[in-house]
């Protein structure tokens, strides 16, 4: 089992007493087919959270959306009572219809109700970090002021202990930080999709976490003849590969790759400790070309 001490080294959330290891989880593969419903095997998904935390995961990504209500039911049937130096992220802005769409949930009573359905099925009193989603499926460069003060008066309630960003613009981070601290930027990002190289780097200089979703290539995984030559020649699989390029890309970089499957979980949590060389590096970067 992957040492717990060691999952790619810590990241300390600044402004907060938290820190957390940089490999964590994502639960949103733990719903049913197409983030919706109840899993095929509840039992299974159970055993991934407790194995992840058991091999040293302290930072888990959710949101009451995923199901909806499904995986952050099943994260307190899992992890409850949560251990001290347990960080879980959640995020608001989003529901589902009954036909499982995506649909967006951005007003003030929305986003409030949203904050009150993570602290109900999570079984909590506060939340660690609340993301606020913003683009559902793509980037929307409009004003977020407003629905970043409703999450910091629920902030100041007690309700949600730190701020976060989701899907959102450097521009977007800039109105939302003149409003309230934020600790984390949750945006799409991998080997692939490389077009918050600037943004990471200038999170980087301020300390604040970047987090990427879809680090494997999401719905579409990741696949190029020179990943698996790369894979290849490290004796590692072509999704280690791709997750050990992003602990190395910055050090402000937190991985939350998410699985169902126990033998994919282990998969992922060994990346931690692959080292890329310069060569292997150098021949990646022109994977977004």
């Amino acid at each position: 089992m992957t040492n717990p001490t060691n999952l790619g080294g810590r990241f300390a959330f600044p402004g907060t007493n938290l820190s957390v290891n940089r490999v964590g989880y994502g639960a949103m593969q733990l719903a049913g087919p197409h983030v919706f419903g109840p899993p095929r095997d509840p039992d299974g998904a159970v055993a991934v959270l407790r194995e992840a935390q058991a091999a040293g995961v302290d930072h888990i990504d959710t949101s009451d959306f995923y199901g909806p209500h499904v995986t952050n039911q099943i994260i307190k049937r899992a992890l409850h009572p949560y251990p001290k130096n347990l960080v879980i992220v959640t995020k608001v802005g989003a529901r589902r219809g009954d036909d499982a769409s995506w649909l967006p949930a951005q007003s003030p009573d929305e986003l409030r109700s949203a904050v009150q359905d993570n602290l109900r099925n999570l079984g909590v009193e506060a939340l660690d970090i609340v993301n606020l989603r913003v683009g559902l499926m793509n980037l929307a460069d409009e004003s977020i002021k407003d629905r970043v003060l409703v999450l910091a008066d629920l902030k100041k309630q007690g309700l949600i202990k730190h701020i976060g960003l989701s899907n959102v613009t450097a521009k977007q981070f800039a109105e939302a930080r003149a409003v309230t601290e934020i600790v984390c930027v949750q945006n799409e990002y991998n080997l692939a999709r490389r077009g918050d190289d600037a943004f990471i780097d200038q999170l980087a200089k301020e300390g604040v976490a970047y987090v990427p979703f879809f680090p494997l290539g999401g719905f579409t995984p990741l696949q190029s003849s020179t990943l698996s030559e790369v894979a290849t020649s490290l004796e590692a699989t072509p999704m280690q590969v791709a997750l050990a390029w992003l602990l190395q890309r910055a050090p402000n970089i937190l991985l939350i790759p998410g699985t169902s499957s126990l033998t994919h979980l282990r998969e992922n949590l060994k990346a931690a400790e692959l080292k890329l060389p310069p060569a292997a590096v150098e021949k990646l970067e022109g994977f977004h070309r």
